[in-house]
């Protein structure tokens, strides 16, 4: 190996123990690590197969919750999971809810799944990717195509979206083309842009639509999307959507809107159909019981509903929000402690990375699993052993000890999460 080659694999090693380090491990991490998590595992492979297996537009979209304490390892479990999506070549995007991708936003949370999403053989960015991948003689294509078509003729998506696709394939302009990616991606268009298209390939005369409202457009998008990711070849859309418990951050109705949009997300919508759209949340295992339960802090499941239904904008998506705080309650898949010989194997693991990063021989640490609270995760397991080797490699003559201390989450209703003016909530 190259002087070069070996500084490159030792900062890469560098980088891997500081994700660990921090808790939000990295790639390279995951992939030296693995995954001690194998029902989780086994499930989100059985679903990646149950949507290749089927091809029929009316199979809906698949959901899987996974619950745990901070530090149990669902950051890291969502890196395993992408890039097993990715190995079964499905498109992966990891979001994060937060105050930019509120989760009650559909549009924001779609937006930002575009922008985050990864192709399994292709590194720019989604979009741009898709629209290139985009073969028009292929099988796949003429399925897409026909199926967009289908789909603007019974009301399913607006016309908008089959005379931009038509206006994609055939128009030879860099910039039209780049607008119409960016509307497919949740951008807006004007709708001269697509007449001006259709005129310049002799269709204008064949397309007669209404924009659609604001509201009507990010469920389109997603659908569209979702052929759009078939038709460029790929087997489907695996979203993974993290800190799902910040929803306990919101205010009453903006609580009830996002376990309306969870319910959307997981493919319990009636009437609504996202075919090859595979979706796994994580959320703190208190959730449930501090937000919705009624002996909670926010008794969610006695005062959702009547709130909802008292609402002139959302009465009609109450019983949707009902779904999805069962789906919190009694479908979340709790993550598995580790075992002794699961700590045994990373710390082995983290020793021989840590040895070769530094080409410092790395002695053994005794990481037995056990313990309350934080000392019985493997989060605790991971940094106490790193930090310990730093400084005995710093100061050979230390004898270091750990001392940790429990993180707890706050759900305490947080102004700063809700949203601007123009979209608030008459509450």
């Amino acid at each position: 190996m190259s002087p070069d080659a070996s500084n490159n694999s030792s900062v890469a090693m560098r980088l891997a123990l500081e994700a660990l380090r921090s808790g939000v491990p990295n790639r390279a991490a995951v992939k030296i690590l693995g995954c001690n998590q194998p029902h989780v595992e086994s499930r989100f492979i059985e679903m990646l197969g149950e949507s290749e297996e089927t091809s029929g537009f009316k199979e809906n979209a698949r959901g899987m919750l996974v619950s745990g304490d901070f530090g149990s390892g669902k950051s890291h479990l969502l890196v395993h999971l992408e890039q097993l999506a990715l190995e079964h070549n499905f498109i992966c995007s990891k979001v994060a809810i937060s105050k930019e991708t509120p989760m009650y936003d559909l549009g924001k949370v779609f937006t930002s799944a575009m922008e985050s999403g990864r192709l399994p053989d292709r590194s720019g960015r989604l979009i741009e990717e898709l629209g290139q991948s985009l073969v028009h003689d292929s099988e796949e294509y003429a399925t897409f195509f026909e199926w967009a078509n289908e789909a603007a003729e019974s009301g399913e998506i607006n016309q908008l979206f089959s005379a931009s696709l038509l206006v994609h394939e055939r128009i030879d302009d860099l910039f039209l083309g780049n607008e119409i990616e960016a509307f497919w991606a949740g951008s807006r268009i004007l709708k001269s842009k697509v007449n001006d298209g259709l005129r310049q390939i002799g269709q204008y005369q064949n397309f007669r639509f209404r924009m659609p409202k604001a509201a009507e457009l990010p469920p389109q998008q997603l659908r569209f999307a979702l052929e759009l990711i078939k038709g460029a070849g790929y087997r489907g859309w695996v979203i993974l959507l993290d800190e799902i418990e910040l929803i306990g951050s919101y205010s009453l109705l903006q609580r009830g809107r996002s376990y309306a949009e969870l319910a959307r997300w997981m493919g319990q919508v009636s009437g609504e159909e996202y075919p090859g759209l595979i979706v796994v949340g994580t959320v703190t295992d208190d959730f449930a019981t501090a937000i919705i339960s009624p002996d909670g802090q926010k008794k969610d499941h006695d005062y959702i509903r009547p709130k909802m239904e008292a609402n002139s904008r959302y009465n009609n998506i109450a019983g949707r929000s009902v779904t999805g705080m069962h789906m919190l309650e009694r479908q979340c898949v709790p993550l598995k402690p580790p075992e002794s010989d699961d700590v045994a194997a990373t710390v082995e693991k983290l020793q021989t990375l840590y040895s070769d990063a530094y080409s410092w021989e790395a002695p053994p640490i005794d990481a037995k699993v056990g313990g309350a609270g934080i000392y019985g995760r493997m989060r605790y397991q991971v940094r106490r052993a790193i930090n310990e080797w730093d400084l005995l490699r710093l100061r050979p003559d230390s004898s270091p000890e750990t001392e940790a201390h429990e993180f707890t989450t706050s759900y305490e209703e947080n102004r700063d999460l809700e949203a601007p003016a123009h979209e608030g909530d008459a509450e």
